[in-house]
Parts: structure tokens; sequence; C-alpha cells
């Protein structure tokens, strides 16, 4: 009996183990690891599925960061190219993976909205979703990401709704940036419960309730560095409380309804940069406590109802570069004081009731590219050292009391590409180096009227008048009275010049480049020239660079039309005297023959020689018989002329010569001046990228730190705060030039729609194409506008990281053409700043 009930006993615990194993072994397969769990979600997303399936390599495919165990940390693919995610973001199961703390899929289409599932992701830490064309409203399991320590849902212009209550959990949050979305209702008062933020932003979205202040717990956040409300409906005062975050460095709340008196409390905000308040309904005078602000560098207070006049102490702003007080009632002078703030690049007084005269020191501010002082009460003379100022791009001094003449010595600023003068008492002419640089004189010494035209609401001046055309006739008996009374004085300093120039020639043969005898110094080979030939040759070319073969004003000097004895004509950009003995022109002119002559591409213009000589410095370039593309975009003729076919030829050719830029030369070369003005066209329409002066050299191992150079209307934004040059500076300035190609004018009207989903969905494409031209009957034609005008905007990102390369767009050009899926008439500019291509009947994915 004992046997049988102990054999019994072992039986029944043998099928108890045997059942428990198959019940562990069920639960085995039925319930995988981690890690397992991690490679299905991998492989059912999608998302890799032009890379590999598979999984078990996942931690080397691009975009995925691991950790020692091969469990998946960060999933980043904002830079990885051939990832498309769109409708499959809802695809990923996002419970899988317990160890993810980065989440950056910025700058990718996703499309829909996001999805709840996100909330899953326990050990988030970072989350980016910025500028992924996403909608509809914030998902409440949000707040469940609760170790989150960045969120960035930017540039979501279809985000709606309120924030949702639940983001209040997120109490390790550093930095939260809703910026430019459709976020409505009001600014939550549990935001100023989030004591570890550091960087709020809630730029542009609907909160205009009419009742939507500041929440007051907003000022106890005493960590924070950036607090940027612009265009939020904002109403109200400051307060006073404002005072108490004294780490913040950005106060951003232009385009609001904020009202009262800029607080004094203001200049307790010592680490304080940037302080814009721009667009409100602010009165009273500017407090002294302001200009305490020694670190401040940006200052934005135009746009409102403030008063008085701007201090002597304001030269306590040491570290000023932008300041803008625009259209308010901003009465007295421009204090001398002003003058010594030595890093301001921007100054923009337009529009008040500032008097006086404007201080001749004001020549002193070498950094300055911008000096608006237009519609104001300014009188007496335009002081000549305004002449001093070589980086100045934009000068308005229109709507004023001024008089005297015209300085010459501002016709010299050789980066000065708008002017406005108009509507004040000046007399005079017009002086000859303004009537070359503003196209008021043509290559045929014909006179050209400009609209706008700078100088128009000066009755006692009198415009430029053209020289005669140059004949080989005489009149003898019709010589005019001025010959008469000139003619002796022109032979006395005819023999002078003729002596100094026997005096120098000699000189001159020693100082131009590459001296070798040949028989005839014949121009056309390039660097063989006999130095004294070469330069007699030229002298005689331009009759000793006589007026009547200048063809324009160039970056640092005149540039001559010259036929050399061998029948070749070429280009002459001579550097004027007075501008030689200037080291920025010299560093400029020699600079350009640095990359010049270590460059050679088809659509780069070519270098055939040049000559350094104190004074007589000059390049001699290849001759385009038709100028720049901005002249001919401007000439309704050569416009016309200027096909679309021809359009999309010269786009690409700036294309290909940037990418050359970038990618075949070592170290690479970073322009920093692309304009339609440095885009020369010969007779064919090629187009050939110019003019030099300011390119740059990348050094891969320094920060690319430096002044602001470039034309104006053509920088790519990000320069006005960080001072850093890559290649993506250039990248912006082809947008530019592309869509002004298409567009035949400057797009400046266009680039802040940008930012307005209404304005470009109600936008389309064959609005904005220059009227002169026939819309392309041509499929092919049209596609290329498309895939140009696709590009352009691509280009045109406000984040420097997600334009293209220049070798991205020139591979895309060199991609096949498809048909397009709808007629060009329907396509909106929404649809290609999404990068949106209609193909093959549906929308695809730009991948640029």
């Amino acid at each position: 009996m004992a046997s049988s009930s102990t054999f019994s006993i072992i039986l029944g615990i043998l099928q108890a183990t045997i059942f428990l194993i198959s019940i562990a072994r069920t639960v085995t397969i039925a319930d995988p690891s981690p890690l397992e769990s991690e490679a299905i979600a991998m492989i059912e997303s999608g998302w890799w599925s032009n890379y590999s399936n598979n999984a078990s390599e996942r931690c080397q495919w691009p975009g995925i960061s691991c950790n020692t165990a091969g469990s998946i940390t960060k999933i980043n693919i904002s830079d990885v190219p051939n990832i498309e995610v769109g409708d499959r973001f809802g695809k990923l199961n996002f419970t899988s993976f317990p160890n993810l703390v980065l989440l950056d899929l910025s700058d990718r289409p996703l499309g829909g909205k996001i999805p709840h599932q996100i909330g899953n992701l326990s050990a988030l830490k970072q989350l980016d979703l910025s500028f992924c064309g996403l909608s509809g409203e914030l998902p409440p399991s949000l707040g469940n990401l609760t170790q989150l320590e960045y969120l960035d849902i930017s540039y979501n212009y279809n985000i709606n709704g309120s924030i949702p209550a639940q983001l209040g959990n997120l109490v390790n949050l550093v930095s939260l940036n809703l910026s430019w979305t459709s976020l409505s209702g009001n600014i939550p008062p549990f935001l100023g419960l989030l004591t570890n933020l550091r960087h709020l932003l809630l730029d542009r979205n609907q909160f205009d309730d009419g009742n939507n202040t500041i929440p007051q717990n907003l000022w106890n956040l005493r960590g924070l560095e950036t607090l940027s409300l612009s265009g939020c409906g904002i109403v109200g005062p400051i307060p006073s409380a404002l005072g108490q975050l004294l780490n913040l460095k950005s106060l951003i709340l232009w385009a609001n309804k904020i009202n009262g008196s800029i607080p004094s409390a203001v200049g307790f905000l010592s680490n304080l940069t940037y302080f814009d308040v721009y667009d409100n309904r602010l009165f009273g005078s500017i407090p002294f406590s302001l200009y305490q602000l020694t670190n401040l560098e940006t200052l934005y207070l135009g746009n409102n109802q403030l008063e008085g006049s701007i201090p002597q102490n304001i030269e306590k702003l040491m570290n000023i570069k932008v300041l803008s007080i625009t259209n308010t009632s901003i009465t007295g002078h421009i204090p001398l004081a002003l003058c010594r703030l030595t890093k301001l690049e921007y100054i923009n007084l337009h529009e008040n009731q500032i008097s006086g005269s404007i201080p001749s020191c004001i020549g002193k501010l070498f950094n300055l590219r911008i000096l608006y002082l237009d519609s104001n009460l300014f009188e007496g003379l335009i002081p000549e050292e305004i002449g001093n100022l070589a980086n100045l791009t934009s000068l308005s001094l229109s709507q004023n009391k001024l008089s005297g003449s015209i300085p010459a010595e501002i016709g010299r600023l050789f980066h000065l590409s708008n002017l406005n003068l108009s509507f004040n008492q000046l007399s005079g002419s017009v002086p000859i180096l303004f009537a070359t640089k503003l196209r008021i004189i043509d290559a045929g010494n014909n006179c050209n009227k400009i609209s706008p035209d700078p100088f128009e609401g000066n009755s006692r001046l009198s415009p430029y008048i053209c020289p005669p055309p140059v004949t080989n006739k005489t009149n003898c008996s019709r010589t005019p009275y001025y010959i008469k009374i000139f003619l002796p004085i022109a032979i006395f300093s005819t023999f002078s010049v003729l002596g100094c120039f026997l005096f120098s020639r000699f000189k001159l043969k020693n100082n131009c480049v590459d001296v070798q005898p040949t028989k005839n110094g014949d121009l056309c080979s390039i660097w063989n020239y006999d130095g004294k030939i070469a330069y007699e040759d030229i002298v005689a070319a331009t009759e000793d660079f006589d007026f009547r073969y200048c063809i324009g004003v160039g970056g640092y000097g005149s540039v001559y039309r010259a036929q050399l004895p061998c029948g070749k004509v070429v280009a002459l950009k001579k550097l004027h005297r007075l501008e030689a003995e200037n080291p920025a022109f010299d560093k400029s002119f020699r600079n350009e023959i640095k990359f010049l002559t270590e460059i050679r591409h088809r659509s780069i213009v070519k270098l055939h020689g040049y000559c350094l000589h104190r004074r007589s410095m000059f390049l001699i370039y290849e001759y385009m018989e038709k100028g720049s593309l901005f002249c001919n975009l401007r000439d309704k003729a050569e416009a016309v002329e200027m096909n679309w076919t021809k359009r999309v030829e010269i786009i690409k050719g700036i294309a290909h010569a940037l990418s050359y830029l970038h990618y075949d030369c070592s170290p690479p070369i970073v322009h920093r001046d692309i304009s339609s003005n440095n885009v020369l066209l010969n007779s064919s329409f090629e187009a050939f990228v110019a003019d030099f002066g300011t390119a740059k050299m990348m050094d891969l191992e320094s920060s690319h730190q430096t002044i602001i150079v470039g034309t104006c209307g053509y920088v790519a934004p990000e320069l006005a705060y960080t001072m850093v040059v890559t290649e993506k500076c250039d990248v912006y300035s082809f947008g530019v030039v592309a869509l002004e190609t298409l567009m035949g004018k400057h797009p400046e009207e266009l680039l802040p729609w940008l930012s307005s989903s209404t304005s470009l969905v109600n936008t389309r494409l064959i609005d904005v194409l220059d009227n002169r031209l026939p819309l392309p009957t041509s499929q092919v034609v049209a596609q290329n506008l498309v895939r140009i005008a696709t590009l352009a905007f691509a280009c045109l990102n406000p984040q420097p990281r997600s334009r293209p390369t220049m070798k991205e767009v020139c591979e895309e050009f060199l991609c096949g053409q498809t048909s397009l899926g709808v007629p060009l008439r329907m396509i909106s500019l929404l649809q290609l700043v999404n990068c949106e291509k209609h193909i093959g009947g549906k929308t695809g994915t730009c991948n640029v």
C-alpha cells in the first residue's frame, strides 16, 4: 500500500511538472522578450523598409542608437534620407520601446494626427515633431511622458484645439515649443508650475479670446531664459513682476495688444540680449533703466505709441547690434553717444519726429549694414562720412528736410544696393557713381528711368545728363561752348597725365602677374601676357578707362568693356584709386583673385588675368553680353526673350556652380553673396556666378563666425543672430534667386507668406509666375517649374539644417521627369512649401 501510494505521489508530481513546463513554453511563445518586441515593432512600422528588413541589424540602421544591451535608446531620422514615414507614423508600436529617450522626426512629412499611443514612451526625454505637417488636437496622453525634458511641436500649422491640462504633469520640462500652430483658448496658468522651464515658446497661435493675459505665475519661472509669446493676442500691461526673471536672455512679445508703459523693472534683466515688443499699444517714454542692459544685442520697440527722446546714456548698450525704434512719436536729436555703439549693424528710426542734423560721427559705425532714417524731421547736409560705411547695403533718408548736394563719397559704397533720398530739399546733380551703380546709365550711355526713383521729390536736384554717344564723326562748326572753355585745361592735364604715365609704366611692368615676354602681347592667352604690353593694350582699348566704356559699377570699382588687339572682348573691373587705398577694398579685391585663380567651372565667370598696382588695380574677365540677371529681369524686352526654358537652365547653372564650390573644392568655398546682381548672362542667356570678393573657404575646425556680408534681401535669416557662416547660407540665397527668376522680381512680398498657411493655400503657383511670359504649354516645362519652385521653397526653410544641400538640389534636377497629376493651374504654394509633388496622379513626398 505504501509503495503504491508513493508511486501515485511521484506520478502526480511528474504530471504537474510536465504541465507547468508546457505552460511556461506557451507563455514564452506568446510573450516575446523586450528586445524581440522592439524588433517586431521596427519591422511592422515599415519606416526602414528602404534599408533593411533584418531586425537583428537594427542598431546599425540610420538614425538608430542602442545601449549596450542592444535596446533602442534614440530614434533620430530628421536628417536621414529615404525614410518615408508619412501615414506610417501611427503604425509604430510605441509600447515596445521602454528605453527610448529621444524621438526626433522633425522635418519629416508625417501628415495626420499625433497618435495617443505616443504616451506609452515612459522613458522619453526628448520629443521633436516640428515641421511635420501634423493636424488635429494635441493628445492628452502627452501628459504621461513625465520624464520629458524637451517637447517641440512647432510649425505644424494645422494643430488646433487648446493646450491639454495634462501637460501640467511634465514637471521635468526644460524646453516647450508650441510655436506656429493653430492652438486656441488661452495660455494655461499651469505652465507657471513647470519650474524647470528654461525656454517657453508659444508664438503665432490663436489664443485671442479677448481676455488673454500672461498668467501671473509665469513670472515665477525664475530659471526662464527664453520667453517668446509673439502674435498670441495678449492684452493688458507687462507686469513689474517681469523683473524677477533674472536669467532671461530673450523676451519676445511682438504683434500683441499689450498696453501701458514699459516697466522700469526691465532694467533688472541684466542677462537680456534680445528684447522685442514691436507692434503693440505701449505708450510713455522708454525707461532709462532699459539702457542699463549692457548685454543687449537686439532691441525692437517700433509700432507703438512711445514718446520722449533717445537719451545720451544709450551708449551703455555697448553690445547692441540691432536698434529699431520705428513708427513712434520719438522726438529730439540723435545723440552723439549713438556713434560709440560700434557693434551696430542695423539702425532703423523710420517714421518718428527726430529733428536736427544727421551726426557726421555716424561714419564711425563701420559694421553698419542698414541705415533707415526716413520720414523724420532731419535737416542740414547729408554727412559725407556715411561714405566710410563700407558694409552698408541699404540707406534710406527719404521724406526729411535734408539740403545741399549728395556726397559723392556715398556712391563708392560697393555693397549699397538699396538707396532712397527722395522727398528732401537736395540740390546740385546726381553724382556719376550713383548714375552708373543705380543703372540710370546703361552700357550704351543711355539714360534709364528706375522705379521707385531714389531722387524723386527734390525739385532743385538735377538728374545726371547722359554724355553724347560715341561717334567717329566730328562737327567743327558746332563746337559746344564748354569744349572751348575746358579744352586748354584738358590739353594741359593730358600732358601732365602723360608724364606721370611714362614715369610709372616701367613699375607697372613689374607689378603685373606672370610676366613673360611675348611678341605681340596677345591678351587672348590668359596668363602669358607681357606686363607692359598688356597694360598698354588695355589703356588703348578703353582710352585710359574713359567713362564711355564704363558698363556699370561692380563690387569695388567700375566695370569697363574693352576690345583687345586680338579682337577678343573682355570686361575689366577696375578698382578706383581711393578704394585701392582702403584696406577693406584691397582685401576683397585680392580675395576675388585668390578664388577665381583656383576654381574652374563652366558656370563660374572666367578670370583671364589681373594687374595689381597701387595706382591701377584691375581684373580681366570673360565678357558677358547680357549683363546681370537682375537687370535682365527688370527689362521687359530682355525678360520676354528669357523664356521659361532659358530661366530653368539659368537656375540649374547657378545650382551646379554652387554645388561645385561646396563639394568639389578643397576646402569647400561659401560664396556668401549670391544674388541676381552677381549672376551674369552671356549672349545665349547662360548663367555665370560672379563677384567672389566676399567668398570664404570653410575651415572645418573653426566656428565660421564672421561679420554679416551679402546683399540685403538674399541673406539667410540665421545670420542675423548666429553670425555663423555655413554652406546653407548660400542655399538660402539660391532659393531667393530661383524664386526671383520664376517671378520676374524679388520675392520680398512672398517670403513673409511662408509662415502663413492661409496665404499659401489660397495662392496658386501660376499667380506668382512672371506674367510677362505666357504660361507654359509644354508639360516638360511645367514639370520643371513645379520642381524648381518646390526646391526653392525647400531652400528657404527657416531652419538651416532642414534645407537641402546644393548637391541634393543638383541631383534632383537629374531625376527623370514624370507627368503632373493635376493641372499646373491648380497647384497651390502650400503644396510646394510642404514639399508635395503632384506626380503620377497622387501626392508624393519630396526627398530633397
